[in-house]
């Protein structure tokens, strides 16, 4: 079903579900070990009848900062879940899924690149 401006349910859902993970995240990542780690929620993509998520998250750093973000993150994800349906009012809150996204880190290499190619370093 779709409304006027074009928009379905599902579209308002997900918009919805990224701000308020994107709000949860920065609250739960308290956790010393990674505190201060830049997370950021890339996308999300909800199943038609809006009871499964899966998060895209990006986190800046190398490699064993993202394992052990990640590591939190799937720890917290009752407590997020939990948040989330208290914020968003569902008739059922979607089980979250995280996944981790590497699409930043690999647009900013392929535009160093570029960068190189234009001024001749490569």
């Amino acid at each position: 079903m779709t409304s006027r401006q074009g928009f379905t349910r599902g579209d308002k859902v997900r918009k919805a579900l990224i701000r308020e993970v994107s709000d949860v995240l920065a609250a739960q990542l308290k956790d010393p070990s990674v505190a201060n780690e830049l997370v950021s929620v890339i996308d999300i993509d909800l199943s038609k009848d809006l009871r499964h998520a899966r998060v895209y998250l990006s986190v800046m750093g190398d490699e064993e900062t993202k394992a052990r973000v990640m590591e939190v993150v799937e720890e917290k994800t009752p407590r997020i879940r939990s948040e989330v349906g208290q914020r968003i009012r569902m008739r059922y809150t979607p089980e979250l899924v995280f996944y981790l996204d590497d699409s930043l880190e690999r647009g900013a290499r392929v535009s160093q690149l570029l960068d190189q190619i234009s001024k001749g370093e490569v």
